[in-house]
């Protein structure tokens, strides 16, 4: 309907459209003028309507419709069937739906009358609008709610605090919905808020932080220009008195006492106050100053960061014998001033401190604390060096002892006199030892022993002319064969340990006894220095290699010292330029009858023979003649050594192991264990033993017994050693789970069994094969003792 609504209304007086002619699509040669037979009402849709009927919104109608049925009408566009139906027959719309202006403000919507047989239609299609129009159903509010403010405190009326804002989703153009009014309703009389801007402004002048800081205000906007039946909505605003510095600082008292002892070390505290300002941070900050009192730099005083205190601190020692009390005037102030509060007073406070000094039972103190001395190192063993004093400071003046720290005088070279404080030697002194020495002096309390001052003494050995003078060092001189007459081959200088005020001075000479040698002289250089020269050319070192010079060297002390210094020069030869190759005595020569290869010839014979002779002592070490045959008949097969100690019972080659006895195996007699050899020699056989029966004895008894018939067996035998042997016997017991495990166990009952195979074990089954391996028909009993072990 917008063509059909913008023609109808653009329709000149006489009926004509008001059309561009300069558009050729309505020209009127090509269009003629057709006329619009639409009707309507205006449409407009009240929002948020509750009825239970559908809400009637207008009417559409053409002229082409007779009423007759023949016309049909049809909506489209946005909410066209969802929220507007419309009649087909009689053109009424109707708004199916609720609305919401803050939704959706308008609809747009097609309209068109159709045939309704053939659908065709009968006029064009139109375009119309519905507006929903607003009611007040929406609050105001504070979308940036709740506020948080700050204002300072002492602030003038009026004084701007914070704007706050409320808004109306109503429609603003259309009557006064979303008109808002502010207005306090919890804050009076401290604040006011301005009802068309909102602004929070300050009610009452000088308000304090320190009295109250914060106060919270509830402001209300009101739409429909606050009148009765509007909405309204509201906030909280949270306003904090923010601190200026209107409050100076002050003392809580006039005056203050501490004590202190003198023996507090510098830079102790000694007292803490504080003066208590109400302002806070940065305004309640304050400096500390000492401006009168008689302590003239012995405290000071400073302001802790932290908690705003004033901390006196010493700076000088204190003594309670001097004076035992101070007076001081303290002043606070504030750092930052501000000008517009002066009136308030002026922003410092003073108070009187007075500090108590008490006495302490103090160590003896030295005058002077350092004291030095001089000593010559010959000076005897008690010689007086000088003396030092220490006196107690304390009111009763204990009477004190002194001693040495030995730990500054290990060698103990002083002592020092526990009453008077003279110190002495007590033992001879080298300066060139030690030339000063530090010694810590202790004086003690009679009194109180645990009170003990400590001072300083050096003292200085002075030097005596105690040490001649030697050569610098140890000098090598080389003389070449072709040295001319009157060369120097050497210049030598001396060193003395002592150290003479003026300086040192050496006098050089040769020895008495080398005064009138004929090969070299010495020539005094007055520096400190002296050269040795030549007195004739052709030195032969086949005839002499190695001449010895003595100097005698003499200092400047008095007495003067000397010392004779010999000095060794070896012939050598040179080359052209001087310069030694060859040094000492002269090699040997070989004789010409012998050459190098007969030398080397009768080197290696040498070493030939001296690895021989090694040789057959290595291999006669290794070798160790037994000690006595081994029978080869002796199934034990002992191995005795001599001077080789036993390794215990694990050592298994010097005695005989037995093997371990069966209970179960009953036995009728003992059978010995003796070789057909040995046999003619015992006075009983194996018949004749006792046949007691083993298994009704206890193990203990069994086992005895054996051991009692091995002892007699060995006294007897002649092929015994001559010499103690030991034998031992393991003894199994009984109780076996596994039985026994050996091949040559026979069934409990008296059975045949032959032995032969015994004599295919090799030689160490040779015994056994012999004792059993030739009975035939007989019966055959296992002893209970076994040669070998077979049990688990």
């Amino acid at each position: 309907m917008a063509d059909f609504l913008t023609i109808v209304l653009s329709l000149s007086a006489d009926g004509t459209p008001d059309r561009p002619h300069s558009d050729p699509k309505y020209s009127w040669d090509t269009l003629q003028r057709q006329k619009r037979n639409w009707v309507w009402n205006q449409f407009f849709v009240l929002e948020e309507y509750t009825g239970t009927d559908p809400l009637y919104v207008g009417k559409l109608h053409s002229d082409v419709d007779k009423g007759d049925g023949n016309v049909r009408y049809v909506l489209t566009g946005s909410g066209a069937s969802s929220i507007f139906t419309i009649d087909e027959k009689t053109g009424d719309i109707h708004a199916t739906k609720r609305l919401d202006r803050e939704e959706q403000g308008y609809y747009t919507l097609h309209a068109q009358a159709v045939d309704s047989k053939t659908n065709a239609p009968v006029e064009d299609e139109s375009e119309f609008i519905v507006k929903v129009q607003d009611i007040n159903d929406n609050e105001p509010k504070f979308l940036d709610g709740p506020y948080t403010a700050g204002v300072p405190e002492m602030s003038p009326l009026g004084t701007m605090v914070v704007q706050v804002t409320a808004t109306d989703a109503d429609d603003p153009t259309y009557g006064n919905s979303a008109r808002v009014v502010y207005s306090i309703i919890h804050g009076q009389p401290y604040f006011s808020v301005e009802p068309k801007t909102g602004i929070i402004r300050t009610a009452l002048p000088n308000m304090d932080r320190e009295t109250r800081n914060q106060y919270v205000l509830i402001i209300q906007a009101k739409d429909m220009v606050g009148q009765m039946g509007g909405l309204s909505g509201t906030t909280s605003v949270t306003v904090t008195l923010t601190d200026v510095n209107d409050n100076p600082p002050r003392f809580s008292r006039k005056s203050y006492q501490y004590s202190v002892l003198e023996s507090v070390a510098v830079p102790s505290v000694v007292a803490k106050l504080k003066a208590a300002d109400a302002d806070i941070d940065s305004n309640a900050e304050m400096d500390y100053h000492i401006i009168d009192g008689d302590a003239h730099g012995v405290f000071n005083i400073t302001t802790d960061e932290d908690t705003q205190e004033g901390v006196i601190f010493l700076q000088r020692p204190l003594d309670y014998e001097t004076k035992s009390s101070f007076s001081l005037k303290i002043e606070a102030t504030n750092r930052n001033i501000d000008p517009q509060f002066l009136t308030f007073g002026p922003f410092s406070d003073t108070a009187a401190v007075k500090v108590i000094v008490e006495d302490v039972n103090e160590p003896p103190v030295f005058y002077p604390l350092i004291r030095k001395l001089m000593v010559s190192e010959a000076a005897r063993v008690g010689t007086v060096i000088g003396m030092v004093s220490a006196s107690d400071p304390d009111s009763s003046s204990s009477a004190i002892r002194y001693s040495i720290d030995r730990n500054t005088d290990l060698e103990r070279f002083f002592n020092v006199d526990a009453l008077t404080g003279v110190i002495s030697t007590a033992k001879a002194l080298d300066r060139e030892l030690n030339s000063v020495h530090n010694l810590t002096i202790l004086a003690t309390e009679n009194q109180d022993p645990s009170q003990v001052g400590r001072g300083i003494v050096l003292i200085r050995v002075m030097d005596i002319n105690d040490n001649a003078p030697v050569f610098a060092i140890e000098y090598e001189t080389l003389l070449c064969e072709n040295a001319a007459p009157g060369q120097v081959i050497q210049t030598i200088s001396a060193v003395d340990k002592d150290e003479p005020p003026s300086g040192h001075h050496f006098y050089f000479s040769l020895a008495f006894s080398a005064s009138n040698n004929n090969n070299f002289t010495l020539r005094d250089n007055k520096d400190n220095t002296a050269s040795v020269l030549t007195k004739h050319a052709d030195f032969r070192r086949q005839e002499q290699s190695l001449y010895l010079l003595p100097v005698l060297i003499v200092d400047s002390g008095s007495p003067a010292l000397s010392s004779t210094n010999t000095l060794s020069v070896r012939v050598c030869d040179c080359d052209v330029d001087g310069i030694p190759q060859a040094c000492g005595t002269v090699a040997f020569s070989l004789p010409q009858g012998l050459s190098t290869g007969a030398l080397l010839a009768i080197l290696g014979c040498i070493i030939t023979l001296l690895a021989l002779m090694l040789l057959i002592m290595a291999m006669l070490r290794r070798r160790k003649a037994p000690l006595f045959l081994e029978d080869e008949r002796d199934v034990r097969e002992n191995i005795v050594r001599y001077d080789d100690e036993g390794g215990g019972e694990e050592d298994t080659e010097a005695f005989d192991m037995v093997a371990l006895r069966n209970l179960n195996i009953i036995r009728d007699s003992k059978v010995q264990d003796i070789s057909p050899e040995t046999a003619s020699v015992y006075p009983y056989s194996a018949s004749a033993i006792s046949r007691t029966s083993y298994k009704t004895l206890p193990d203990n008894i069994v086992f005895q017994e054996f051991i009692w018939d091995r002892l007699k067996v060995t006294e007897v035998d002649p092929s015994a050693p001559p010499y103690d042997s030991l034998q031992t016997y393991a003894f199994e017991g009984n109780g076996s789970v596994a039985d026994s495990l050996s091949t040559l166990e026979l069934p409990s009952s008296d059975s045949e069994q032959s032995y032969d195979y015994l004599s295919n074990w090799g030689p160490r089954f040779k015994k056994l094969a012999d004792l059993y391996g030739n009975l035939e028909g007989s019966v055959l009993q296992v002893p209970q003792i076994l040669p070998l072990p077979c049990r688990i």
